[in-house]
C-alpha cells in the first residue's frame, strides 16, 4: 500500500520529505545553528562599529579629560551617521548590530550602574536630603513632560527628556525607551538634547558657584541633584574639591536610586492607557485576545535593583566593583555611540526648536528646583 505525501512535500528515500518551496526560500527548514550563525554575521558589523566607535571616544575622553566618554560617544555616533562613506554602512550593513548595542547593551550597563550604590550610601545622605532629592525628581519629571506634551513634540520624546534631565540622563533614557519600546531616532534625539545640556553645566555651573553664594559642599549637592550623568556631575564638581565632589556623588546616586520606581510608575501608566485606547478584541475564532502590555517592572530593572542589593551587603571586594564599573562606561559608551548613529539631523531640525525649547527650560526648572532644595536643607 502507497501512501501519498502531503500537499507541498515530496518523499525522497524512505520516509524523508524534501524541502518545501517555502522552507528552501526563507531558510526555515536549516538547522538552528545554521540560522544563529547567519545572525551573529548579521549583527557583527554593527557591533563592531559601536566597539570601535566606544574605544574612539575613550581615547577622547583621555586626551581632553574634560570631555566625559559618554558625551564624545554619542557625538562620534552623530558625526558617523552623516559622514560620506560611512553613512551608508551605518544605515545599511551596519544598521542591525547597532540597533542591538543600542538596546541589549545598554541595558547590561544599566544593570551594572546598580553596583554604584549601595543602602548604606542612601542613609548617609539624611531624610532632609532625600526629600531634596524627590522633589526635585519629581518637578522635573512632572514639569518636563507636561511642557512637551504643551509644545508639540512628537512620539515619546517628552516621557524620555523628562527621564533624562530627571534621573540621570542617557542611562534613564534608555531604561525608559526600553520600558516603553520607544521609536530608536525619538531615543536618540531625546539623548543628544540632555547630553548637549549636561556638557554645558561642566562649564556654566562653576561660574555660578560663588554669585549665587554656595559654599563647597552646598555646591557639590546643587551639582548632583542638577546635572544628569554622573561623569558630567564629576566633571562639574570636582572643580570645588574633594568635598564638593563627595557630596556630588551621593546625591547623585540617590537621584540613580529613583530610576527603578520611575519606571515602574511609566510602566503602570502606560499599561492603564493601553487598556483604556486598545480594548481586547476577538480573534479568529471569536475568542478574545488580550493586548500586549509593558512590563511592570521589566527585567533589566530587576536585575539593577539585585546589583544594588549585591552591593549593600558588603561582600564584593573593591577590584570586582572596580572591574564592574569599568564594564559598565565601555558597554554605556557603545550603547550611547549605537544611539548617536541613530540620530537623523534633518529630522531632528524639524523640531529642533521646540526639542530645545523644552531642554533649556528643563534645565531651568532642575537647577531652579535644586538651588532651592540645597537653600531649604542647608
Amino acid at each position: 500500500m502507497t501512501v501519498a505525501p502531503s500537499s507541498g512535500t515530496a518523499l525522497i528515500g524512505p520516509g524523508r520529505p524534501e524541502a518545501s518551496p517555502r522552507e528552501a526560500v526563507d531558510g526555515s527548514a536549516r538547522p538552528a545553528g545554521s540560522r544563529s550563525s547567519d545572525a551573529s554575521r548579521r549583527l557583527l558589523p554593527g557591533l563592531l562599529l559601536a566597539a570601535v566607535g566606544a574605544a574612539l571616544a575613550w581615547a577622547v575622553h583621555l586626551l581632553v579629560p574634560a570631555v566625559p566618554a559618554l558625551t564624545a560617544a554619542i557625538v562620534l555616533g552623530v558625526a558617523a551617521a552623516h559622514l560620506p562613506g560611512l553613512r551608508e554602512r551605518v544605515r545599511g550593513a551596519a544598521r542591525p548590530g547597532l540597533s542591538v548595542a543600542a538596546k541589549r547593551l545598554m541595558r547590561v550597563g544599566i544593570v551594572l550602574l546598580g553596583l554604584k550604590l549601595s543602602v548604606q550610601d542612601v542613609r548617609e545622605l539624611g531624610w532632609p536630603s532625600m526629600l531634596m532629592v524627590l522633589a526635585v525628581v519629581a518637578a522635573t519629571f512632572g514639569g518636563t513632560w507636561w511642557l512637551g506634551r504643551r509644545i508639540g513634540l512628537r512620539g515619546d520624546q517628552p516621557l524620555l527628556i523628562a527621564a533624562g534631565y530627571a534621573i540621570c540622563g542617557a542611562s534613564a533614557i534608555g531604561a525608559v525607551s526600553a520600558a516603553t519600546r520607544s521609536d530608536e531616532e525619538d531615543a536618540a534625539a531625546s539623548v543628544a538634547l540632555v547630553t548637549l545640556c549636561g556638557t554645558l553645566a561642566i562649564a556654566v555651573l562653576p561660574l555660578l558657584q560663588q554669585p549665587l553664594g554656595l559654599d563647597d559642599v552646598e555646591f557639590g549637592r546643587w551639582v548632583g541633584a542638577s546635572v544628569h550623568d554622573v561623569g558630567q556631575v564629576v566633571a562639574t564638581a570636582q572643580t570645588a574639591g574633594s568635598a564638593a565632589l563627595g557630596d556630588a556623588v551621593l546625591v547623585k546616586l540617590m537621584r540613580v536610586a529613583l530610576l527603578a520606581p520611575l519606571v515602574a510608575a511609566v510602566a503602570l501608566g502606560l499599561r492603564r492607557r493601553a487598556r483604556q485606547s486598545r480594548p481586547d478584541g476577538p480573534d479568529a475564532d471569536g475568542a478574545r485576545t488580550p493586548g500586549r502590555l509593558p512590563a511592570i517592572v521589566p527585567l533589566f530593572v530587576v536585575g539593577f535593583l539585585a546589583m544594588i542589593g549585591l552591593r549593600s551587603t558588603g561582600w564584593l571586594p573593591e577590584a570586582v566593583l572596580a572591574g564592574a564599573g569599568l564594564g559598565q562606561e565601555v558597554l554605556l559608551t557603545a550603547a550611547l555611540f549605537a544611539l548617536g548613529s541613530a540620530v537623523h539631523l534633518p529630522g531632528l531640525a524639524r523640531t529642533g526648536g521646540r526639542a530645545a525649547a523644552l531642554g533649556l527650560s528643563a534645565w531651568v526648572v532642575v537647577a531652579g528646583v535644586s538651588y532651592a532644595g540645597v537653600l531649604l536643607t542647608a
